[in-house]
């Protein structure tokens, strides 16, 4: 497959390497965090665009892979930019499951260069978003991160999980959810407690957040409306 065989847009063109490959970092859509780097080829990056989930190509094995495949942490793709150059490519994910590593880890990018006491460098391993230390990028990543349980959790149903069950009732029940958290939310605001205004929020918003996804709504677009009233 040639650039003319899709991957050409009037006067933008994907610039594959002289190997046939582009990079991909890999982000969640949500929180900003980078999940993995990894290499697409022409036929990985069409299979990418054809399923909405993530193909790479393997530089080792010599063939395509799909993220998730075995260990059903999947990257389901809600953008793909191509830098100013059109060699290289950020897709915009959801991550299911764990996350992207090998090693279990949600990130691949779990280790930090620092400079030690000595002069030199040392590594350190950090558990968590790369973002971490901002505290509103935490905030945000766990509420990604609940998200994405949810949506496994449609996806993959568990016995016993209070989410299938939600699912598995339907809209009405989720519902009629949101109305009873939303009654406890005012309730605990009245009394004033901050405890419980705070336990009783919680709950009122995983239950918003099993909503949006019933209907396939990122939470990211519930923040670019809040966004644009500012």
């Amino acid at each position: 497959m040639g650039a003319s065989d899709g991957f050409e847009f009037g006067e933008d063109r994907i610039q594959f390497g002289e190997n046939g490959l582009i990079p991909a970092v890999v982000q969640d859509a949500g929180s900003g965090e980078v999940l993995m780097l990894a290499y697409m080829n022409q036929s990985s990056l069409a299979k990418t665009l054809e399923t909405g989930e993530t193909w790479f190509y393997s530089r080792r094995r010599g063939e395509l892979w799909h993220k998730g495949e075995t260990s059903g942490n999947v990257q389901l793709v809600r953008e793909l930019r191509l830098d100013c150059d059109g060699d290289a490519l950020v897709v915009r994910v959801t991550q299911i499951g764990s996350g992207a590593c090998h090693t279990g880890r949600r990130s691949c990018f779990h280790r930090v260069l620092c400079r030690d006491s000595a002069g030199g460098f040392r590594i350190e391993f950090r558990e968590g978003s790369a973002s971490s230390a901002d505290g509103e990028a935490m905030t945000a990543a766990i509420l990604w991160d609940l998200y994405d349980v949810i949506l496994d959790r449609r996806a993959r149903p568990v016995e016993g999980s209070y989410t299938c069950y939600l699912f598995r009732e339907g809209i009405d029940k989720i519902l009629k959810k949101v109305g009873e958290e939303s009654a406890e939310t005012i309730i605990a605001a009245k009394n004033g407690s901050r405890a419980e205004i705070v336990y009783e929020t919680a709950d009122l918003l995983y239950h918003l957040l099993v909503t949006l996804a019933f209907f396939g709504i990122h939470p990211s677009e519930v923040f670019r409306e809040l966004s644009r009233r500012r």
